[in-house]
């Protein structure tokens, strides 16, 4: 059973950075791409970030590319997004998920293409 763990979320203001983390449980994380998600309230899941299995591709969102960077450290079973300049419209609940894959260099955008989530970590921007 794969297990995902969001950690680092908080209420902070407008310009400031977070680093979030995901920790997954069991031996199989270098197998797995990985993702970041979010949703705000009232609104549906929006893609935010993608990371193959090696760590070696990833993809973002067009409302967070140049600010976030996704990461990852397979040795860890840990996975980052690092958030730069945050504006208010980054608040939402951002979920970290995972599937199995074949290939490394696998970067999923859909959330159907996942199995695993996490609980969620609630990220609010103050203007």
């Amino acid at each position: 059973q794969v297990q995902l763990v969001e950690s680092g979320g908080g209420l902070v203001q407008a310009g400031v950075s977070l680093r979030l983390s995901c920790v997954v449980s069991g031996r199989t994380f270098s197998r797995h791409a990985m993702g970041w998600f979010r949703q705000a309230p009232g609104k549906g899941r929006e893609f935010v970030a993608a990371i193959s299995s090696s760590g070696g591709n990833t993809a973002y969102g067009d409302s967070v590319k140049a600010r976030f960077t996704i990461s990852r450290d397979n040795a860890k079973n840990t996975m980052y997004l690092q958030m730069n300049s945050l504006k208010p419209e980054d608040t939402a609940v951002y979920y970290c998920a995972g599937r199995l894959v074949m290939s490394s260099v696998t970067v999923s955008q859909s959330e159907n293409e996942y199995y695993y989530w996490g609980q969620g970590t609630q990220v609010t921007v103050s203007s």
